[in-house]
């Protein structure tokens, strides 16, 4: 499966982006999602986790209560909503795929599909 995410772009603290995730290739409801984030300097880290439903998902404590996923399995597309974004929010964001798993995982290293990413920035 190829991902494609886009969406990213500058906004100031406290408003709301929504990133998409398009999928080509396989249908993405046979997959396990993810979003990662890469902020300058640091680490590829977790952001959030989902099943193919949605019903089972895992949010990284830094974005629990302002950053929600959705999935439109039809349409082949993922989106990551973003409210009262902060200045620590700015990175390079990717989608990630693996095969479906009952048990959500947080590693970058069972994410076996990525997309390109999508560069968000907060400023004050």
């Amino acid at each position: 499966v190829q991902l494609q995410a886009s969406g990213g772009g500058l906004v100031q603290a406290g408003e709301s982006l929504r990133l998409s995730c398009a999928a080509s290739g396989r249908t993405l409801d046979v997959f396990t999602l993810a979003w990662f984030r890469q902020a300058p300097g640091k680490e590829r880290e977790f952001v959030v986790t989902f099943s193919r439903n949605i019903d089972n998902s895992l949010y990284a404590d830094s974005v629990k209560g302002r950053f929600t996923v959705s999935r439109d399995n039809p349409k082949n597309m993922v989106y990551l909503q973003m409210n009262d974004l902060k200045l620590e929010d700015t990175a390079v964001y990717y989608c990630a795929a693996r095969s479906a798993a009952v048990v959500l995982s947080t590693r970058r290293a069972d994410y076996a599909y990525w997309g390109q990413g999508t560069l968000v920035t907060v400023s004050s």
